[in-house]
């Protein structure tokens, strides 16, 4: 038996709301639901839940590094620029092969994760 794809990626939050404003509002995710009573949150990322959480133990809290698929980089740069998102570097070729240029920004969300945008350009 083998794994199957990935379904779930749980990312550590401090501040709930905080934490779905900025997914949902800023980067545009699809929020899909939050738990009533409970500091959970799920948003649809393709086929992936993504699952922000407060953990309740600190040997569950995650340090994670997640890309996200853009058509284009630069217009979702700026776009996130004019609503204040601070960048960590501009748009960039961080590989180039026959299938053509990988391009990528990055910046963090409000506890810190890192955060990718990329785009192959062909």
């Amino acid at each position: 038996m083998a794994l199957g794809p990935i379904a779930q990626i749980h990312i550590s939050v401090t501040d709930l709301d905080r934490s779905v404003a900025f997914y949902r509002d800023v980067l545009g995710m699809s929020l899909q639901f939050v738990v009533p009573g409970q500091p959970m949150a799920f948003f649809a990322s393709g086929d992936v839940r993504l699952y922000l959480g407060v953990p309740e133990n600190p040997e569950f809290r995650t340090r994670t590094v997640h890309y996200y698929s853009v058509t284009d980089v630069d217009a979702e740069y700026a776009r996130l620029r004019d609503l204040g998102v601070e960048f960590l570097d501009e748009p960039h070729v961080v590989h180039r092969d026959d299938s053509g240029d990988l391009w990528m920004a990055f910046l963090e969300d409000p506890d810190g994760h890192k955060i990718a945008l990329t785009e192959l350009r062909r």
